[in-house]
């Protein structure tokens, strides 16, 4: 269920570049306005995320990620009438963005804690999860662009309110194995709520595997993912069509796919550094795009991109859920996607000036050029790429040399049953 849930509700996100890059540029808006929308969501996830990791910690995550969902059926239902009525305001559009990002910081904290209480085998089960992403990215985007072709930008919003009823559905017959004695909620008062917030703050902060990751993503969000994204959707719907666009992204799922089965199969003992060096082909997906290439090429170039990028995440997942103690996972986890997404939105609103005044191929071959940068900075780092995975036999923990790494053996790693 919980497989179906996590495939389903990709689908539909994978549907909204389109719908948005489409509809806003069919209503007169420029990638200014695209890159706006993608932002307002991203800023409220990325301010949100925090607190709804300690909710998440205190509270049952089950029901807080069926509510979630609930309330982003309702927003995304809404832009549908929006769409379909042809009253389109950029002000509104992006107030029911900010609703999506509000509901998602409380529903992706649950995520990280959810995996371990389901699976055995934590990379395995991360696998398997993003492969299903994967898949479904290779039918969203496709679908989104037929359906802004025959149809209208509105229909691809009812189908992805549609996704978000389905992932609740999934949610609400899931049967989730009991949590432990000393992982279950904290209390109710606002003091305990602060002492949580800053328990968690500690923890992340003691890590420094956890927080260089996070310090090096900013500068990935800023400078590549943030811009790539509403660059991306605007350039190849502008030149070849929702069409095309939908055939790139499908090309990025199929790449994903594949790196998820890689990491199904692959178990290196330093999973950061393998990661880290996944990730130099990333650069192929921007500057695919930045340098004018055809479709074919940006759809190889895509492919590529997502089989680096899918198995750092599996890599950088599983590090996540098995080196950190599941009472404070939640808030752990709700610290590294703020830390992640922080910079997104600022990359994203920044895009369409940095466009307007060097173009959009340029900003895009720029943003390649420093996504080769970035895992150069995660391997610099002795903390990151020295981290030992938490199973790995403790004859190899005299070399690493760390106290954060030497602390991971020393804690009982989540595995449920």
């Amino acid at each position: 269920m919980f497989f179906v849930a996590r495939a389903i509700a990709r689908l539909g996100d994978t549907m909204l570049p389109v719908a948005l890059a489409a509809g806003l540029l069919q209503h007169g808006y420029g990638v200014g306005a695209v890159g706006l929308a993608m932002a307002s969501t991203a800023a409220a996830f990325a301010g949100l995320v925090v607190f709804g990791g300690v909710i998440a910690d205190r509270f049952d995550t089950q029901k807080l990620m069926i509510g979630a969902d609930l309330v982003r059926l309702g927003t995304q239902a809404l832009a549908a009438v929006l769409f379909y009525s042809g009253h389109v305001v950029l002000w509104e559009v992006c107030a029911i963005g900010f609703a999506n990002g509000v509901a998602g910081a409380v529903f992706q904290p649950g995520v990280a804690s959810t995996v371990p209480r389901l699976a055995s085998d934590i990379q395995g089960a991360n696998g398997a999860i993003r492969i299903a992403e994967a898949a479904a990215q290779l039918a969203g985007p496709a679908a989104a662009g037929l359906l802004v072709g025959f149809a209208s930008p509105g229909g691809v919003f009812a189908a992805h309110a549609a996704t978000y009823a389905v992932s609740a559905l999934c949610l609400l017959l899931l049967r989730l194995p009991p949590l432990a004695p000393d992982s279950g909620p904290t209390g109710h008062g606002g003091s305990a709520f602060r002492a949580d917030l800053v328990e968690g703050w500690r923890e992340f902060r003691s890590r420094t595997w956890l927080w260089g990751v996070i310090a090096v993503w900013c500068v990935y969000m800023i400078a590549v993912w943030g811009p790539s994204v509403p660059l991306v959707a605007t350039e190849v719907v502008q030149q070849h069509g929702p069409r095309a666009y939908g055939l790139v992204n499908s090309a990025l799922g199929a790449g994903t796919v594949v790196g998820g089965l890689l990491a199904l199969r692959l178990r290196p003992r330093r999973m950061l550094r393998a990661g880290a060096i996944s990730l130099f082909v990333f650069a192929c997906f921007p500057a695919s795009v930045g340098a004018g290439f055809g479709v074919p090429a940006m759809a190889v170039g895509a492919a590529v991109a997502g089989a680096g990028m899918s198995f750092w995440s599996v890599m950088w997942a599983t590090s996540v859920q098995t080196q950190v103690p599941p009472d404070v996972l939640n808030r752990i986890h709700a610290y590294d996607v703020a830390g992640s997404l922080a910079m997104m939105p600022v990359g994203q609103a920044l895009a369409g000036p940095a466009a307007a005044a060097l173009g959009v191929g340029r900003v895009l071959l720029v943003a390649g050029a420093i996504s080769l940068a970035i895992p150069v900075a995660l391997l610099a780092v002795p903390a990151i790429r020295n981290l030992v995975r938490a199973d790995a036999p403790r004859a190899g923990a005299g070399m690493r040399g760390t106290h954060e790494i030497h602390e991971t053996h020393e804690r009982e790693c989540p595995q449920p049953g």
